[in-house]
């Protein structure tokens, strides 16, 4: 668990240090920075979108099956709840998608 905080909170200082070089420019920003600066943010937002729901569903899994190794008779229930749970989840990873590729459409990358 300390390793997976650390690796956040490094990746965080990494980004807060990177954000004054693609901001100090003095001359107008190019295309070709704001894209590639709209590029990595997309990235860094997809990996990070997956990486919550990933946690999510392997929780969600983790604890249905737990719940039919208790109470096998309640496996049906537990099967449906799970699986409309699951569907939440992985929803928020597709709005994730939505955004990001909203994001690229209005910096012309697609387009």
């Amino acid at each position: 668990m300390k390793k997976s905080i650390s690796i956040v909170l490094l990746t965080l200082a990494l980004v807060c240090l990177i954000a004054p070089f693609a901001f100090a420019s003095e001359e107008a920003a190019t295309d070709s920075s704001v894209g590639t600066m709209a590029v990595l943010g997309t990235a860094l937002g997809m990996a990070i979108a997956a990486f919550g729901t990933g946690i999510g569903q392997g929780l969600g899994l983790g604890k249905a099956c737990e719940g039919v190794a208790r109470n096998p008779g309640a496996s049906g229930k537990i099967t449906t709840t799970l699986i409309i749970g699951l569907a939440m989840i992985e929803s928020l990873a597709i709005y994730a998608l939505l955004v990001c590729l909203g994001i690229l459409i209005n910096q012309g990358i697609f387009f």
